[in-house]
């Protein structure tokens, strides 16, 4: 649990130590994206002598700008499967001729994601052809605009313009991505790792939004500890209920679809002749794969419950 206003790049130690201190994990490999890492982080990470892969600020660092995406070595193809796609990707290990990219590590790797290639390259267009059609209306609303900002050039003061170079030296970042790693794995497998990532961007999405985790001003640090400690057990059974509905191999049902149908499932107290009843309603598809799947019965479609 961190104060609201933690920098990402000042949690990352502290959690490792903690994680070692209190499980007694001895040996650790650590996966971080370019948000979480600094100079000092990586400096503790080597002192500690930890495995790790770590995203780079590849548009930022200039020897990465300047020798590793500038490497004439041929990428190696992989093909990624996911459920509903594939997902062509591209990687290859870049060796600086007589000079290690971090102290005590191997040379980084660079890795390219060809479908978000093509989608970067069309959105730069899209980009592009939306600033030439501005700067035929005028220029001076343009420089506000980070996203038009960027490919703009302001030639001796003479008004703004299309910089070409700008615009060419962007397609270099199209779908790359750049990793450090000290861990002994092949490109493909230290990019593998670190596409892993996503599961954790998709629990944070999912405690923030299916488990209402919001902020929660005014509470002290017990309460807020207790509050995202109950959605943390949520998301708990919510994994559990993944796991067995995948195990039982029948019919898939969407998590949404899970949810709205175990939602829908009422019992309505009704009165007949003097007497109480409770009416349940009939489960809906996804309703039903789930409550099999945790091997719960429904109490029965009708129960008297006492006299009116």
């Amino acid at each position: 649990m961190w104060p609201g206003n933690t920098a990402d790049v000042g949690s990352l130690i502290p959690a490792i130590d903690r994680l070692q201190r209190r499980f007694r994990v001895n040996r650790v490999c650590i996966v971080a994206d370019r948000g979480m890492i600094s100079a000092e982080t990586i400096a503790e990470l080597e002192a500690r002598e930890l495995i790790y892969v770590l995203g780079v600020r590849e548009r930022t660092d200039k020897l990465v700008r300047e020798l590793v995406l500038d490497d004439p070595a041929p990428f190696v193809p992989f093909v990624l499967m996911k459920p509903r796609s594939e997902v062509d990707y591209e990687a290859k290990a870049v060796k600086l001729a007589g000079r290690r990219y971090i102290p005590g590590s191997k040379s980084p790797g660079t890795c390219r994601n060809l479908d978000q290639m093509k989608k970067d390259a069309a959105d730069r267009a899209t980009v592009v052809a939306a600033l030439e059609r501005q700067l035929k209306k005028g220029d001076k609303s343009l420089v506000g605009n980070k996203g038009y900002r960027r490919f703009l050039a302001n030639p001796e003061g003479g008004g703004f313009s299309i910089d070409r170079a700008k615009v060419e030296e962007d397609a270099k970042f199209d779908g790359m991505f750049v990793l450090r790693t000290n861990a002994s794995l092949s490109p493909l497998e230290a990019m593998l790792v670190y596409k892993q990532l996503w599961t954790v961007e998709r629990t944070f999405r999912t405690t923030k939004s299916l488990l209402e985790t919001r902020p929660t001003p005014g509470l002290d640090p017990g309460a807020i500890r207790g509050h995202v400690a109950c959605s943390f057990l949520a998301l708990v059974l919510k994994k559990e209920l993944e796991d067995r509905l995948a195990a039982a191999k029948s019919a898939r049902a969407s998590w949404p679809d899970v949810i709205a149908d175990l939602d829908s499932l009422t019992e309505t107290e009704v009165e007949q002749d003097g007497k109480r009843f409770l009416l349940r309603s009939a489960p809906r598809p996804a309703a039903s794969l789930a409550l099999s799947a945790l091997g719960l019965a429904l109490p029965p479609t009708l129960r008297l419950i006492g006299d009116a």
